[in-house]
């Protein structure tokens, strides 16, 4: 193995959770290392996840397991190693709030919006290239990437169309909000929160990006999140104007990437939330 100076693996357990890739802890000479592989893919996938990792640990705020080592299988796949961290009870959302504002507050990007590396969203490819302007950058590389596949794989054109309009006209929901490009998670559900055996919470499997700080509740409706992680969050990153008339918009990215992933299922809460803008905006 090599990592952390191991030279014997001694025991291989596996750890449930994940529904893209195989993950395990690895008991070694010299500790502990989670190790996630996957058969279908290449090195690029987890190389991405490395790097926002790392981005993330490099802010000093909110814990995140630390990436070692990327590399291809034998044969066909790839895997990466990391911190293993062994998981406890939580202390309860306060601290979360608080430290995940931090990280945004911290996490600061001078080149605009975008990430040095694509990644992925689920299994579905995230585009993050640098771009200047916030509404330009979630119109084209995130609501607008959504919508072409939904119209490739569904051939969905209410959904498409609707989502057009609301692309055009999405920047009236913006007035009087300054923002600055923030280090996000990118996919912050209750799958990938957890406490170390301190309490202290940690962020896993991220799906990273400079964006709005306010996109990274964008999975808030499967997150869990109460009043005391929103207060704990806003005394650090305090509320903007028009927050309420965004919080949709924010979710509709996820709740389209899961129609594409998942199927029909979602389709509903896409319409929703599109038909509640077309009504807002007078569309």
């Amino acid at each position: 193995m090599g990592e952390g100076g191991a030279s014997k693996i001694l025991k291989i357990s596996p750890v449930g959770g994940g529904c893209v890739n195989n993950a395990s802890q690895y008991q070694t000479d010299v500790g502990s290392f989670f190790v996630k592989t996957n058969r279908s893919i290449g090195p690029a996938m987890f190389e991405a996840e490395a790097v926002g990792l790392d981005a993330m640990h490099k802010t000093n705020t909110i814990r995140v397991p630390k990436p070692l080592k990327v590399g291809p299988l034998p044969g066909r796949g790839s895997y990466i190693i990391m911190e293993f961290i062994q998981f406890g009870a939580s202390r309860g959302q306060t601290e979360l709030g608080r430290k995940l504002a931090e990280m945004h507050k911290v996490g600061v990007s001078e080149k605009g919006f975008g990430f040095p590396v694509d990644n992925t969203i689920g299994s579905t490819p995230q585009q993050n290239p640098w771009t200047d302007d916030w509404i330009s950058f979630y119109g084209e590389h995130r609501l607008g990437f959504q919508l072409k596949l939904a119209q490739q794989q569904y051939r969905d054109n209410d959904v498409y169309m609707k989502g057009q309009k609301l692309l055009q006209y999405m920047h009236l929901l913006f007035k009087d909000v300054e923002i600055t490009p923030c280090l996000l998670h990118g996919d912050l559900w209750s799958g990938n929160v957890a406490a170390d055996k301190e309490g202290n919470p940690v962020i896993l499997d991220p799906a990273c990006y400079y964006g709005h700080n306010e996109a990274e509740f964008g999975m808030s409706w499967c997150a869990g999140f109460g009043s005391s992680f929103y207060n704990a969050y806003f005394e650090v990153m305090p509320k903007q104007p028009g927050f309420e008339q965004r919080t949709d918009l924010y979710k509709l990215y996820h709740y389209l990437n899961h129609y594409n992933m998942f199927g029909s299922g979602y389709r509903s809460s896409c319409t929703d939330i599109l038909d509640r803008y077309m009504r807002l905006l007078k569309l």
